[in-house]
Protein backbone atom coordinates (compact mmCIF):
# COMPACT_ATOMS: atom_id res chain seq x y z
CA UNK A 1 0.00 0.00 0.00
CA UNK A 2 2.49 2.69 0.83
CA UNK A 3 4.13 2.07 -2.33
CA UNK A 4 1.24 2.37 -4.39
CA UNK A 5 0.82 5.44 -2.74
CA UNK A 6 4.05 6.76 -3.68
CA UNK A 7 3.29 6.15 -7.16
CA UNK A 8 0.47 7.73 -6.89
CA UNK A 9 2.10 11.01 -5.48
CA UNK A 10 4.87 10.74 -7.83
CA UNK A 11 1.99 10.61 -11.03
CA UNK A 12 0.22 13.37 -9.99
CA UNK A 13 3.19 15.37 -9.42
CA UNK A 14 4.37 14.71 -12.83
CA UNK A 15 0.77 16.10 -14.54
CA UNK A 16 0.84 19.00 -12.73
CA UNK A 17 -2.49 18.11 -10.31
CA UNK A 18 -1.59 19.65 -7.37
CA UNK A 19 -4.75 19.75 -5.99
CA UNK A 20 -4.43 15.82 -6.10
CA UNK A 21 -1.08 16.12 -5.36
CA UNK A 22 -1.53 17.86 -2.38
CA UNK A 23 -4.73 14.91 -1.03
CA UNK A 24 -2.30 12.38 -1.65
CA UNK A 25 0.68 13.99 0.37
CA UNK A 26 -2.37 14.74 2.96
CA UNK A 27 -3.23 11.07 3.30
CA UNK A 28 0.01 9.77 4.54
CA UNK A 29 0.44 13.08 7.04
CA UNK A 30 2.03 15.71 4.79
CA UNK A 31 -0.23 19.07 5.03
CA UNK A 32 -0.15 21.78 2.90
CA UNK A 33 1.41 23.86 6.36
CA UNK A 34 4.49 21.58 5.70
CA UNK A 35 4.63 21.63 2.17
CA UNK A 36 4.60 25.17 2.19
CA UNK A 37 7.78 25.42 4.46
CA UNK A 38 9.89 23.20 2.83
CA UNK A 39 9.32 25.34 -0.64
CA UNK A 40 10.16 28.33 1.44
CA UNK A 41 13.29 26.42 2.73
CA UNK A 42 13.81 25.13 -0.95
CA UNK A 43 13.47 28.68 -2.28
CA UNK A 44 15.65 29.49 0.22
CA UNK A 45 18.58 27.44 -0.56
CA UNK A 46 17.84 28.16 -4.79
CA UNK A 47 18.28 31.74 -3.59
CA UNK A 48 21.90 30.79 -1.89
CA UNK A 49 23.19 28.85 -4.69
CA UNK A 50 22.66 31.53 -7.72
CA UNK A 51 24.59 33.49 -4.87
CA UNK A 52 27.78 31.70 -5.07
CA UNK A 53 26.76 30.99 -8.50
CA UNK A 54 27.02 34.99 -9.53
CA UNK A 55 29.87 35.31 -7.66
CA UNK A 56 31.48 32.88 -9.79
CA UNK A 57 30.09 34.18 -12.82
CA UNK A 58 31.80 37.72 -11.62
CA UNK A 59 35.18 35.89 -11.14
CA UNK A 60 35.35 34.09 -14.33
CA UNK A 61 34.21 38.05 -15.65
CA UNK A 62 37.32 39.65 -13.88
CA UNK A 63 39.68 36.86 -15.33
CA UNK A 64 38.91 37.73 -18.32
CA UNK A 65 39.27 41.53 -17.86
CA UNK A 66 43.18 40.30 -17.02
CA UNK A 67 43.74 38.49 -20.40
CA UNK A 68 47.16 39.21 -21.29
CA UNK A 69 47.20 36.61 -23.72
CA UNK A 70 46.52 32.79 -24.22
CA UNK A 71 43.77 30.69 -25.68
CA UNK A 72 40.86 32.87 -26.30
CA UNK A 73 38.65 29.94 -27.29
CA UNK A 74 38.95 28.95 -23.88
CA UNK A 75 38.20 32.32 -22.42
CA UNK A 76 35.16 32.42 -24.48
CA UNK A 77 34.18 29.03 -22.57
CA UNK A 78 34.56 29.96 -19.34
CA UNK A 79 32.20 33.11 -19.63
CA UNK A 80 29.83 31.55 -21.48
CA UNK A 81 29.87 28.69 -19.19
CA UNK A 82 29.46 30.78 -15.70
CA UNK A 83 26.39 32.69 -17.96
CA UNK A 84 24.75 29.51 -18.58
CA UNK A 85 25.19 28.09 -14.81
CA UNK A 86 23.60 32.07 -13.71
CA UNK A 87 20.82 31.06 -16.44
CA UNK A 88 20.02 27.69 -14.76
CA UNK A 89 20.34 29.36 -11.10
CA UNK A 90 18.11 31.88 -11.86
CA UNK A 91 15.65 29.72 -13.82
CA UNK A 92 15.73 27.46 -10.42
CA UNK A 93 14.97 30.09 -8.31
CA UNK A 94 12.06 31.06 -10.11
CA UNK A 95 10.43 27.73 -10.34
CA UNK A 96 10.82 27.68 -6.94
CA UNK A 97 9.10 31.29 -6.16
CA UNK A 98 6.48 29.91 -8.37
CA UNK A 99 5.98 26.79 -6.42
CA UNK A 100 5.33 28.56 -3.00
CA UNK A 101 2.68 30.60 -4.74
CA UNK A 102 0.94 27.86 -5.63
CA UNK A 103 0.87 25.89 -2.64
CA UNK A 104 0.25 29.27 -0.81
CA UNK A 105 -3.19 29.80 -2.63
CA UNK A 106 -4.29 26.27 -1.79
CA UNK A 107 -3.48 26.84 2.54
CA UNK A 108 -4.52 30.31 1.82
CA UNK A 109 -8.23 29.30 0.16
CA UNK A 110 -8.48 26.00 2.28
CA UNK A 111 -8.15 27.82 6.15
CA UNK A 112 -10.64 30.30 4.46
CA UNK A 113 -13.23 27.76 3.55
CA UNK A 114 -12.57 26.14 7.22
CA UNK A 115 -13.48 28.87 9.10
CA UNK A 116 -17.10 28.91 8.13
CA UNK A 117 -16.93 25.50 10.09
CA UNK A 118 -16.50 26.58 13.49
CA UNK A 119 -19.14 26.43 15.87
CA UNK A 120 -17.32 29.00 18.45
CA UNK A 121 -17.08 32.30 17.74
CA UNK A 122 -14.10 33.26 19.51
CA UNK A 123 -11.95 30.50 17.94
CA UNK A 124 -13.32 31.49 14.39
CA UNK A 125 -12.06 35.14 15.10
CA UNK A 126 -8.69 33.65 16.29
CA UNK A 127 -8.16 31.66 13.35
CA UNK A 128 -9.29 34.05 11.26
CA UNK A 129 -6.90 36.95 12.72
CA UNK A 130 -4.01 34.52 12.62
CA UNK A 131 -4.64 33.98 8.65
CA UNK A 132 -4.66 37.62 7.82
CA UNK A 133 -1.39 38.03 9.91
CA UNK A 134 0.01 34.77 8.08
CA UNK A 135 -0.89 36.65 4.89
CA UNK A 136 0.36 39.64 5.24
CA UNK A 137 3.70 38.57 6.50
CA UNK A 138 3.59 36.09 2.83
CA UNK A 139 3.01 38.94 1.05
CA UNK A 140 6.48 40.79 2.68
CA UNK A 141 8.49 37.84 1.83
CA UNK A 142 6.63 37.28 -2.02
CA UNK A 143 7.65 40.67 -2.81
CA UNK A 144 11.32 40.38 -1.15
CA UNK A 145 11.50 37.31 -3.38
CA UNK A 146 10.13 38.93 -6.44
CA UNK A 147 12.47 41.89 -5.89
CA UNK A 148 15.53 39.40 -6.24
CA UNK A 149 13.94 37.76 -8.74
CA UNK A 150 14.04 40.84 -10.99
CA UNK A 151 17.23 41.79 -9.86
CA UNK A 152 19.06 38.57 -11.30
CA UNK A 153 17.71 39.82 -15.10
CA UNK A 154 20.32 43.01 -15.40
CA UNK A 155 22.89 40.35 -14.16
CA UNK A 156 21.69 37.61 -17.00
CA UNK A 157 21.58 40.45 -19.61
CA UNK A 158 25.19 41.67 -18.73
CA UNK A 159 26.44 38.14 -19.19
CA UNK A 160 24.65 37.33 -22.15
CA UNK A 161 25.96 40.41 -24.24
CA UNK A 162 28.91 39.60 -22.57
CA UNK A 163 29.05 36.18 -23.80
CA UNK A 164 28.03 36.96 -27.20
CA UNK A 165 30.12 39.82 -28.22
CA UNK A 166 32.96 37.09 -27.61
CA UNK A 167 32.26 34.61 -29.39
CA UNK A 168 31.27 37.07 -32.53
CA UNK A 169 34.65 38.61 -31.94
CA UNK A 170 36.76 36.19 -30.51
CA UNK A 171 40.34 38.57 -30.17
CA UNK A 172 41.94 40.47 -27.65
CA UNK A 173 40.42 43.58 -28.83
CA UNK A 174 37.26 41.92 -28.04
CA UNK A 175 38.21 41.02 -24.82
CA UNK A 176 39.55 44.98 -24.30
CA UNK A 177 36.21 46.48 -25.31
CA UNK A 178 34.43 44.79 -22.89
CA UNK A 179 36.48 45.89 -19.90
CA UNK A 180 34.07 48.44 -19.31
CA UNK A 181 31.31 46.40 -18.28
CA UNK A 182 33.05 44.76 -14.95
CA UNK A 183 31.89 47.86 -12.97
CA UNK A 184 28.41 47.22 -13.65
CA UNK A 185 27.93 43.71 -13.57
CA UNK A 186 29.81 43.93 -10.13
CA UNK A 187 27.11 46.55 -9.03
CA UNK A 188 24.24 44.13 -10.23
CA UNK A 189 25.54 41.27 -9.07
CA UNK A 190 26.27 43.44 -4.97
CA UNK A 191 22.19 44.23 -5.90
CA UNK A 192 21.25 40.83 -6.60
CA UNK A 193 22.97 39.50 -3.57
CA UNK A 194 21.72 41.91 -1.32
CA UNK A 195 18.02 41.44 -2.75
CA UNK A 196 18.19 37.34 -1.69
CA UNK A 197 19.83 37.70 1.62
CA UNK A 198 16.72 39.94 2.06
CA UNK A 199 14.11 37.47 0.75
CA UNK A 200 16.20 34.84 2.63
CA UNK A 201 15.78 36.87 5.88
CA UNK A 202 12.09 37.30 5.10
CA UNK A 203 11.45 33.76 4.08
CA UNK A 204 13.10 32.66 7.96
CA UNK A 205 10.59 35.30 9.09
CA UNK A 206 7.70 33.87 7.67
CA UNK A 207 8.03 30.22 8.11
CA UNK A 208 8.55 31.17 11.77
CA UNK A 209 5.24 32.73 12.27
CA UNK A 210 3.97 30.04 10.16
CA UNK A 211 4.78 27.27 12.60
CA UNK A 212 3.30 29.02 15.63
CA UNK A 213 0.23 30.08 13.51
Amino acid sequence: MPYLLAILISLTALTGCQSAYYSAMEQVGIHKRDIMVDRVEDANEAQQDAQQQFTSALDAVKALNQFDGGDLESAYNQVNDQYEASDDAAEKVRERIAAIEDVADALFAEWQDELSLYSNSKLRRDSEAKLNSTKTSYQRMLSAMHRAEQKMDPVLDTLRDNTLYLKHNLNAAAIGSLQGEFQSLQRDIQRAITDMEAAITESERFISQLQRS
